[in-house]
């Protein structure tokens, strides 16, 4: 039996044992800006962890998971070098959703090329330049 769904304002909610999981709906637009994606089982096989370890990873925002056009829900594949997580995500990503961005814009403005970096936001914190990430992202607050 599938789980009733509710949808409201662009993000999709499953009930399933009284819990509730909210997964962003993204479009054709973001999918094709972000390219390759993890399903929830791969993640958990690339990271060596159980698939319960991953869905708390997500409810503490340390990465990132949203519905992609065709419903399936994945993880960005630059979000993880190797078998972890990219170092200073999680960070960047509390900064993002404190700035009161969405799940979606989040992932939206992560993989936008930016002037100021070389290359997107995402590129430049896997080469260990978080902190300029940061810096333009605490600039989108004011």
């Amino acid at each position: 039996m599938a789980a009733p769904r509710i949808k409201s304002r662009g993000v999709s909610q499953w009930r399933r044992r009284g819990q509730n999981r909210c997964v962003a709906q993204i479009n054709t637009a973001v999918d094709a800006l972000v390219g390759d994606w993890l399903p929830l089982p791969d993640v958990a096989a690339r990271l060596s962890i159980p698939a319960g370890r991953v869905k708390q990873l997500l409810r503490d925002r340390k990465i990132l998971a949203v519905a992609r056009p065709d419903g399936k829900v994945a993880v960005p594949a630059a979000f993880l070098n190797g078998a972890q997580i990219v170092k200073g995500l999680a960070g960047t990503l509390t900064l993002l959703f404190d700035c009161g961005f969405d799940e979606v814009e989040a992932l939206r403005w992560l993989f936008t090329a930016d002037d100021t970096l070389p290359g997107t936001p995402i590129q430049a914190i896997c080469r260990h330049r978080g902190t300029e990430v940061n810096r333009r992202a605490q600039a989108l607050a004011f």
